[in-house]
């Protein structure tokens, strides 16, 4: 067994030590002695070091004193003295300026710093380069205080008492409708064009206008725009306008109601009114303009709308179109007309009788080219084109070609291929969408019978007139007219099996108020502007979905707002993911349940085929 501590001390002769308890207060006591020693200590290493640090600085003082006033008798020394190393002090100076100072500042390396541009290094830049402000730079020059020292704003510009930046702050850029016409900006047009939603491409595209006067239209043009009620441009206008004035190829798409005709008119008139009156000597070689419509309704209304333009321009302007009677048409052209509005099929016969010619027509507009190919005018089209000036090599410039319409379709696409020449396009909305102001209303209506309920219900509805119903045949349009006249409505008919005088009595009767319906079919969704039409109702839905598009368009047009209920059944299946997805899109449109959870409504018909 191991020896006690106590057995150990006791053999080794020592008492074994008495153990004591140490209090609290005595090891604090202690510890309090301990850093007053170490705080003893570290003074006096201190103070040593700053004694010796003075004594190190006197000496170094000393001595360059000496040198200085010895400078004059100094003389080279002898080799033995080179050779001989400097005494040094018993004080052990050396070594304290090493320990405490490091090396000496004579034998420190000495670091030249030249002023001289000459030496500096230069950055090799281009003076076109700087993007300083000149503007700026004045401003700043004008400040006695310099940049950045004070009270330097967020933008590094120097503020004076007042809390105000001197300098002007990109954080307080000013709106553009704020800043006059010459102090707009890129970034001011690009967020212009956002307001309005265009969309624009094709090269350098000139910037849109603001409002009329700030524009490049005679003024001519623009009185009678005063005098019509255009108190603002529309967004297809304020651009499609400059580019039309800078006499470039456009393609114009843009939502029904947008106000496309005045958007080719206007700069057509001033191409036209830079050029001499027709007369005997050159009335037979043709007009200056031509527009092409592909209905009989459609040409009447540009033609209304151009003429009301022209009152202070003396031009003349003559529409061209079906059901009228050609001997008539072809007195007021051999007559001079510098601006031509027709329709595909009728020119052809009147450039193929010699009655009419193009060789002196620059100007060129295909307003709604879409319903044109649908019509199956394709033919007419090359036929009228071929007889155009072909190119700036046979006529004294350019022809200018436009083509606008509300959808782009392929077809369309190949158009413009053809006979544009690097066109500028003006995309305003989305193409081939409806109008946002139109509240698109879908209903399951099966059987004829429901639907006629359902359509004098509707009528019914409180909406002032006047209402367009639309169908898909002729006969149909005349049974839903009785039906509607012997439930006590004014109806008027429009299809195209009437005459042009009863169409334009039919539409007149409209815009007069003597009717308060219109029964047609798609003859009536394109070109007839009929103001502020309350109610579409889709008594039959169209057979293909553009139609549908063209239809719902007649109602809120120029921002107004406007209603559309479309009747469907089962019948309608493939058209029903389409309309889905269009009332989906409208800001003021919801997706009736029915709708949202047919079958057919779920997948695009070519998708479900290939399932």
């Amino acid at each position: 067994m191991p020896r006690s501590v106590s057995e150990l001390l006791a053999q080794q002769g020592g008492a074994a030590p008495k153990l004591r308890f140490v209090s609290k207060k005595e090891r604090e006591a202690h510890r309090d002695k301990e850093k007053q020693a170490e705080a003893a200590a570290e003074a006096e290493r201190l103070q040593r070091t700053k004694d010796a640090r003075r004594a190190w600085e006197g000496q170094a003082a000393a001595t360059s004193t000496s040198e200085a006033a010895g400078a004059p008798n100094k003389r080279a020394a002898t080799p033995s003295e080179q050779d001989t190393p400097e005494p040094s002090d018993d004080g052990g100076s050396d070594a304290i300026r090493q320990r405490y100072l490091g090396a000496r500042p004579d034998r420190a390396r000495k670091v030249r710093r030249s002023n001289d541009p000459a030496k500096r290094f230069q950055f090799e830049w281009d003076q076109t380069e700087d993007t300083t402000d000149p503007h700026q730079l004045a401003l700043a020059e004008s400040v006695q205080t310099p940049v950045l020292a004070g009270r330097a704003g967020l933008e590094g510009s120097e503020r004076h008492g007042g809390r105000r930046s001197v300098l002007k702050s990109t954080l307080d850029e000013k709106h553009w409708t704020e800043k006059p016409l010459s102090e707009m900006k890129e970034r001011d047009w690009r967020i212009f064009r956002e307001d309005y939603g265009i969309a624009v491409k094709g090269g350098a595209i000139p910037p849109p206008l603001r409002s009329w006067r700030e524009s490049s239209i005679p003024a001519p043009v623009l009185d009678a725009i005063a005098e019509i009620g255009y108190k603002e441009p529309s967004p297809v206008q304020r651009q499609a306008i400059p580019i039309g004035l800078e006499r470039r190829d456009l393609i114009g798409i843009a939502e029904t109601g947008s106000g496309k005709t005045a958007s080719f008119v206007i700069p057509m008139l001033a191409y036209v009114a830079e050029l001499p009156r027709l007369d005997e000597a050159n009335a037979h070689l043709g007009p200056y303009a031509l527009i092409l419509s592909p209905t009989r309704e459609l040409a009447q209304q540009i033609e209304a709308e151009a003429r009301k333009l022209v009152t202070r321009l003396g031009i003349s302007v003559v529409s061209v179109v079906g059901g009228r009677d050609i001997t008539e048409q072809a007195f007021h052209l051999q007559r001079g007309a510098e601006i031509v509005i027709a329709t595909p099929g009728r020119l052809k016969d009147l450039l193929e009788q010699r009655i009419v010619m193009l060789g002196q027509c620059h100007y060129l507009v295909m307003d709604e080219a879409d319903r044109m190919v649908d019509m199956n005018y394709e033919a007419e089209l090359d036929y009228i084109l071929s007889n155009l000036p072909r190119d700036a090599t046979e006529s004294r410039e350019r022809r200018v070609t436009m083509l606008y319409s509300a959808t782009m379709p392929p077809y369309v696409e190949k158009i413009a291929r053809t006979y544009l020449t690097r066109p500028a396009t003006v995309l305003i909305g989305n193409a081939g969408q409806a109008v946002g102001t139109v509240d698109q209303q879908v209903e399951f209506v099966a059987g004829e019978e429901k639907r006629k309920a359902r359509l004098l219900a509707v009528l019914d509805s409180g909406l002032p007139p006047p209402m367009i119903v639309f169908v898909n045949q002729k006969s149909t349009a005349d049974q839903i007219g009785r039906e509607l006249r012997r439930a006590g409505w004014r109806v008027a008919v429009l299809h195209s099996g009437l005459s042009q005088t009863q169409r334009e009595a039919s539409i007149a009767s409209l815009r007069e108020g003597r009717n308060e319906v219109l029964c047609c079919t798609d003859i009536g969704a394109r070109g007839i502007d009929l103001p502020d039409v309350s109610l579409v109702v889709n008594y039959q839905f169209p057979t293909n979905f553009p139609s549908y598009i063209h239809r719902i368009g007649r109602t809120g047009r120029a921002g107004k707002a406007g209603r559309a209920v479309t009747f469907v059944d089962d019948d309608d299946a493939e058209h029903l993911f389409a309309l889905k997805q269009e009332v989906a899109k409208s800001p003021v449109s919801k997706v009736p349940m029915e709708l949202a959870r047919h079958p057919a409504a779920q997948a695009p018909p070519a998708a479900a085929r290939g399932a």
